[in-house]
Formats: C-alpha cells, structure tokens, sequence
C-alpha cells in the first residue's frame, strides 16, 4: 500500500512538473540600434504584441532597442552564437558578413520608386537573397522598410562639389565607402549609436540618414543643414539563429511567421509617414535648413554617383544589378 501511495505521488508530482515545463514561455530575444518611436521599432513592437496574442503565452518577445544589448558590430555575432535570438540589421550590415549581394540595396539610385523596390523585396530576388544567410547560420523571415535617405552636415550640401574633404559617417559597406569618395567626401565607418557624439565633436562632419532615424537619434541637433536627396535606400532584414529556428515546434514557427507577415506589412505601411513626419519636425525646430535638390542639381548628383553601380559589377554580381534594372524597366522606368 506504501509503495503503491508512492508511485501515485511521484507520478503526480511528474505530471505537474511537465505541465509547468509546458507551460514555460519559449523567450525571444530582439534586438536592434534604433529608437522605439522609429519605423523599425514601432514594427517591433507590433510583432511582440501580435506573437504573444496569438500564442497566447508560448512565446515572450524580449525587445533590446537602442542598442542596449549590441552594437552594430557586435549583433550579427550575437545572434550567430544565440545569445540572441532575432535582429533587424540593415542590409548593408551583410557585406562584411560575406554575402556582399546583399550590398545591391546600398547601390545609389538603384530604386527609382518604393514599387520598384517592393518587387525586388516580395519577389523571388529578395527570397533568393535572404537563402544565402543560412550557410552563416541565419534565417531571413522579413524585409522592413525604412525609405531613402537624407544627407546632413554642418554646410549646404547641393551639389557634388559640396562634399569636398567632409568626413562622412557610413556604414561599413564597400558601396557605400565608393559612395562618399565619389562625392569627394571621406568615409568614416562608425556605429550608429556612437554617430550623435561623433556629430558633436567634430569626429565627422556629416552622415546620411532617413529622416526617422536622423530625428529620433536627435542628430539634427548638431547638423545645421539637411538635404532632401533621396540617392540611396536603407532597409532591414528581420533575421533569426538558424537552429533556434528550426528547433521549435512547428505550430509556434507558423505563428510567429503569421505575427511576422503582419508586423511587416505595418513596417511598410508607415515608414514613409513616419519620414515625413520626421523631416517636418526638422525643419519646425527652425535650427536646421532643410533643403530638397531641384532637377539641375538631382542630375548633378546621378552624374556623380551612378558609376558605383558599375563600379561595384564585379563585387556584387552583374547579373544582380541587371536584375534589378529588369524590374524598374518593368514598370515603367527609364
């Protein structure tokens, strides 16, 4: 009667210990360089709020913002040790990862329009691109967009000429470095959350961002002078550790991609009201000239830039570049 008494409690006590273990949320831990209040981070949280609702607490989504866990270096290796579990790196950040395909999205006027972009992103050059993460250990789930980018400095920037010997903040991509020395600027690779302080101090004179991210990390402040140009792009990829993954039970990957399909298409939704917003917010402090190119001086800028995009052939693919040349001309491009 002893030892049947006692099987009944250990058998019960295991079958509650199991429950509890079942119980137990699996813990994601996201994280990224930019604010909250940004299109990015904004996407964040929406994909937090609708992954745990419709898991109904078999997940728990740990957002790190601002860079509080890892910098722009650090990140990647992150999350490839998992000490992480999901970022959103922009693209630019594969390029020195070794899949320096990735670096088409940096080429200057390489997307005419955001439709132009959106084939590229939704199609099977986007899906084709996000499969060459997985031998680094990496799972593509989304692209997030961010919109085109603003030049900013301490000068009126409207022609090419403009840049002569500025210290321009980038980040490290090999397209991007091409960039600034075929405005005449120097490239300077540093982190984004050191770029504010490097404003300030005269470490460099001037960076390129979209005007979300340029407000939000208050880089206004200490750039007297914004220009409207729209020569580049800047996007995320929404990435996971390959064998976290793969190693979860197949009902909770769905919903997380369902949680995920929906986040995005909020993060496209209202990233170019969120730039908008932003630029406006600019120019209302009335400290900062914001300047849009005419067509004279848009022309003088594609002169300048557009040879990266050959220049650049034989490090990100020919056939890429012409590719995405193939969906502009689709719709209707020139």
């Amino acid at each position: 009667m002893k030892l049947r008494r006692l099987i009944l409690a250990l058998s019960a006590a295991t079958l509650l210990t199991g429950t509890a273990f079942a119980q137990t949320p699996i813990v994601i831990k996201f994280s990224h360089v930019v604010a909250n209040d940004t299109p990015k981070g904004k996407a964040a949280e929406r994909f937090k709020e609708l992954a745990e609702q419709s898991l109904k607490g078999r997940v728990k989504i740990e957002l790190y913002p601002n860079s509080t866990l890892y910098k722009d270096k650090e990140e990647l290796e992150a999350l490839q040790l998992g000490a992480v579990q999901m970022l959103a790196p922009s693209l630019a950040k594969f390029g020195p990862l070794g899949v320096k395909e990735f670096e088409v999205f940096d080429l200057p006027y390489i997307f005419p329009g955001k439709d132009v972009l959106y084939r590229v992103t939704e199609g099977p050059i986007g899906k084709e691109l996000l499969k060459k993460l997985e031998p680094k250990g990496i799972t593509g789930l989304a692209y997030w967009d961010n919109g085109f980018k603003v030049m900013s400095a301490n000068k009126p920037l409207k022609t090419p000429a403009d840049f002569k010997g500025l210290k321009m903040r980038i980040q490290s991509s090999k397209v991007l470095d091409a960039e600034m020395r075929a405005l005449g600027a120097n490239p300077q690779v540093l982190a984004f959350s050191e770029v504010y302080q490097a404003l300030q101090t005269g470490v460099v004179d001037g960076t390129e961002n979209p005007p979300s991210n340029l407000y939000t990390q208050k880089m206004h402040e200490v750039q007297s002078n914004v220009t409207v140009s729209n020569h580049g792009y800047l996007g995320y990829a929404v990435i996971v550790n390959k064998k976290f993954w793969d190693g979860l039970p197949a009902d909770i990957r769905t919903g997380l991609e369902v949680a995920m399909k929906d986040a995005t298409k909020y993060a496209n939704a209202i990233a170019q009201q969120e730039n908008d917003k932003a630029l406006e917010a600019v120019r209302k402090t009335g400290k900062t000239a914001v300047y849009v190119l005419n067509d004279k001086e848009k022309a003088e800028w594609r002169k300048a830039l557009l040879p990266v995009q050959k220049d650049m052939e034989s490090r990100i693919g020919k056939d890429l570049i012409s590719a995405v040349g193939k969906e502009a001309t689709a719709l209707g491009y020139k």
